[in-house]
């Protein structure tokens, strides 16, 4: 007998072809806009036109007139049930339906439920809502005016439009290490809010029973068992009566982790009426409404020293939380982990602070492919270290080189700390400058200038972290932050796993099939993944900010192994020898002293129902709860080359090369996917995503005529390389990369524009970096702002 070949049974390092493609090219995905229930109704949401504005009145008389109208709900009403307001996952409230005043553009106002979707949009546009209109704030400075109308006039205590405060890191230490600094570089700049725009909306099917009393609801949710809890909560219904079904996703990015307020709507609607209630939210009401991300004010400081070194930092950071505090993220930490910025930097001291604000938007934070506020940290931080090589005079990627975290320093504590593990920081660096032709292209760029051509490098160096989870610091709502897997082998070898996880397109039945393959040689074809019903599923917190494989995977890893335990005992009854002299390969047992006398784990599988030991329960199926001691922390560098034109201000990408080191890579193919589409997105946030507000607090650019996304056509190629640093306490050394070039490219591209612009004096040209903004930037020789409110 002869070992099994693991990339031929598709096992770990095989770049194996997604099992859910079969499925979704032939337009056989079962999403929530696909079901169709017996008896089933249809629910549309009023939305309000303005951003801040008292309610006088709500007429609904005209809509309850309207033929197939069941149900016309209001605040009022749903006050009556004590869920006219809900929790949300940041500890503050939401208003399901306004009751006394709207708080920004495109709030549920009231919602009316039909025989069809087109009778109740008809029964929306028939109520009549009197405002008066109030003041819009939609910055934190305006928010935070003394003379500021109070946004947040239901929060007994609320003085204010302050919704946190927060900080971290030696502050005395810090202004020390200024004080004797050579050189202090300062950069102030707007991450602009944007939307993870996924191709689905958001939509929910409710389903109330009367006769048993159990609520089964189907919606579009990357943690269906939060979701179960939340619900619990606001319809005080037990939880084991509630089933939450979260089938295909059409694309999350973060944007289907928050409760909406459509959600609770359609459930009280169902509980009213004893029969299902659908609701299908449309684009506007997506793009408008639901969560928003970034939106972030950055004001730093980096000391320096002559020789390149950086003694200290410091920054403050203003988020713009919009109406409502409704971030999910880990509870102690009220700005995501914005202080995991200068990790894979050797700096010995620094001080953060920060503030939430109450604005007149709809509420954001959102963890878009991103691990709690991380993607704006990395964005500030390697914003600044350009800038401050620019002070210093020095070449950027010896800036970086001088201050990376060397190899030996690992393990590596931050100044706020964090623990980082492992890396090759440098190593990633120099494989991106070779890859790029740094030299080279330092030498054309002076050519260039002579000729009045304008180029511009942008590098981006980053570590991020992944897989919040470890139970010491991290929970939601007090839930800890671990995931789960339940594994079952049937009598014939094949397999059946599931997961506390959900995919909207990370290829979880493909990559978990393959963790278990590694751990026990089953072939990956011979494993069937489910998810997202939290009826049959071991409850997890779900899939965002890259907890996949750092954090369900590993649950997949280790419930593996514990099959492989019990399956050692049964081949040691079938080999009739002790366990100690059992020794284990790849999808067999042997005995040590006779190698080739063997059992597979089919063989073992087998006997598990039919022929165990004395002592030894029949089954071969466990489940595990895996709780990480550490976060995961990849790291990469990317590079990309530009050309500006100064008289249009338009500019063009000439090459982009990636280096990730993610730890070991389970399927190849699927990583290189995931960072190229994260390049994608840190394209167009960068260059045409523009979605901001005017004064009276109207969305700009909630249409996909404003808010661009980039086609085949607009999209650059990318070159990726890998490095790989095992992640030492990940059970296969994974270390997650969903996220990781959407949250370290965007810094690259402006960069770029900003190194092809060196000669002018602009330090910061705020995202995305519209042609206007871009010439506007090289004819006046001045920073350009992107801040609402947007010029009308």
């Amino acid at each position: 007998m002869t070992r099994v070949d693991e990339i031929g049974i598709g096992g770990l390092g095989a770049s194996r072809r997604r099992v859910e493609d079969a499925r979704f090219i032939r337009g056989c995905g079962n999403y929530t806009d696909d079901i169709k229930l017996p008896g089933m109704l249809h629910m549309e949401v009023l939305r309000s036109p303005v951003a801040h504005a008292r309610i006088k009145s709500i007429d609904t008389s005209a809509a309850w007139a309207i033929p197939g109208v069941r149900l016309v709900l209001t605040g009022e009403m749903a006050a009556q049930r004590n869920l006219a307001w809900m929790p949300t996952l940041s500890y503050d409230t939401q208003a399901v339906l306004a009751t006394d005043k709207v708080r920004f553009q495109g709030q549920e106002v009231a919602c009316v439920v039909a025989d069809d979707p087109y009778t109740a949009k008809d029964g929306c546009e028939a109520i009549v809502v009197e405002y008066e209109q109030l003041p819009a704030i939609v910055n934190p400075t305006q928010a935070l005016a003394p003379d500021a109308p109070l946004i947040r006039d239901d929060k007994e205590g609320q003085t204010d439009n302050v919704c946190y405060r927060w900080e971290v890191g030696d502050k005395a230490g810090t202004d020390r290490a200024f004080a004797r600094a050579d050189k202090v570089t300062r950069l102030k700049l707007h991450y602009p809010r944007s939307h993870p725009s996924p191709i689905e909306c958001c939509g929910s099917i409710a389903n109330y029973d009367p006769a048993t009393g159990k609520l089964t609801v189907y919606m579009t949710s990357q943690a269906p068992h939060i979701i179960r809890a939340a619900v619990a909560l606001v319809a005080e219904l037990p939880e084991h009566l509630i089933r939450i079904v979260s089938p295909d996703i059409g694309g999350g990015f973060g944007n289907k982790v928050p409760v909406y307020p459509g959600y609770v709507c359609s459930i009280l609607c169902s509980i009213l009426l004893g029969k299902p209630v659908k609701w299908t939210e449309d684009k506007s009401g997506n793009l408008i409404s639901t969560g928003f991300a970034r939106d972030m004010y950055f004001d730093g400081e980096l000391a320096l020293r002559e020789d390149g070194r950086i003694l200290a930092l410091r920054f403050h950071a203003d988020t713009d939380q919009g109406a409502f505090f409704s971030d999910a993220q880990p509870s102690k930490f009220k700005i995501g982990l914005v202080h995991s910025a200068f990790a894979c930097y050797d700096i010995p001291v620094g001080h953060i602070t920060a503030r939430g604000a109450y604005t007149n938007k709809a509420p954001g934070g959102v963890a878009y492919r991103c691990s709690f506020r991380v993607t704006e940290a990395m964005f500030f931080q390697e914003r600044i270290i350009a800038a401050a090589a620019a002070d210093l005079g020095m070449d950027p990627a010896e800036f970086r080189r001088v201050n990376l975290v060397r190899d030996d320093q690992f393990p590596y504590r931050t100044p706020f700390g964090f623990l980082t593990d492992s890396g090759q920081y440098r190593r990633c660096l120099d494989l991106g400058l070779d890859a790029i032709g740094y030299e080279d292209f330092l030498k054309d760029k002076e050519e260039a200038r002579l000729r009045g051509r304008r180029l511009g490098i942008g590098i981006s160096t980053m570590t991020e972290p992944l897989g919040a989870g470890n139970s010491r610091e991290y929970d939601i709502l007090g839930i800890k932050m671990f995931d789960s897997a339940e594994l079952r082998v049937h009598p014939t070898g094949k397999a059946i796993l599931r997961t506390g996880a959900k995919s909207q397109g990370q290829g979880h039945e493909t990559t978990w099939a393959q963790i278990v393959s590694h751990e026990l040689g089953i072939p990956a074809a011979d494993v069937v993944v489910e998810e997202g019903d939290t009826d049959t599923a071991p409850f997890g917190m779900g899939t965002y900010a890259s907890r996949s494989t750092p954090v369900a995977g590993a649950a997949v890893s280790m419930v593996s192994r514990k099959i492989r335990a019990k399956a050692r005992k049964l081949a040691a009854h079938l080999l009739e020898v002790s366990e100690e002299d059992v020794e284990w390969e790849l999808g067999r047992f042997f005995v040590r002293s006779a190698p080739n006398r063997g059992v597979t784990i089919q063989e073992c599988a087998m006997a598990a129902y039919g022929n165990m030991p004395d002592g030894l329960e029949p089954g071969l199926e466990n489940n595990a709860y895996y709780d990480p001691p550490n976060l995961t922390w990849p790291f990469a560098c990317y590079l990309v080359i530009v050309e500006v034109d100064p008289e249009t201000g338009v500019w063009d990408v000439l090459r982009v090369v990636a280096v990730d080191d993610c730890g070991v890579r389970i399927n190849p193919m699927i990583v290189e996917g995931q960072i190229t589409g994260g390049l994608t997105e840190a394209y167009a946030m960068s260059n045409m995503q523009f979605m901001t507000f005017d004064a009276e607090g109207n969305c700009v650019g909630s249409n996909y005529l404003d808010y661009l996304l980039p086609t085949a056509w607009e999209t650059p190629g990318f070159e990726l390389h890998e490095v790989v640093t095992p992640c030492p306490h990940h059970p296969i050394g994974a270390k997650g990369v969903g996220e990781c070039a959407a949250v370290g490219g965007p810094a690259a591209f402006v960069n770029a524009v900003l190194d092809a612009l060196s000669d002018t004096g602009v330090r910061n040209i705020d995202m995305p970096l519209l042609p206007d903004r871009v010439w506007e930037a090289i004819t006046t020789g001045r920073d350009v702002s992107g801040a609402p409110p947007v010029k009308t």
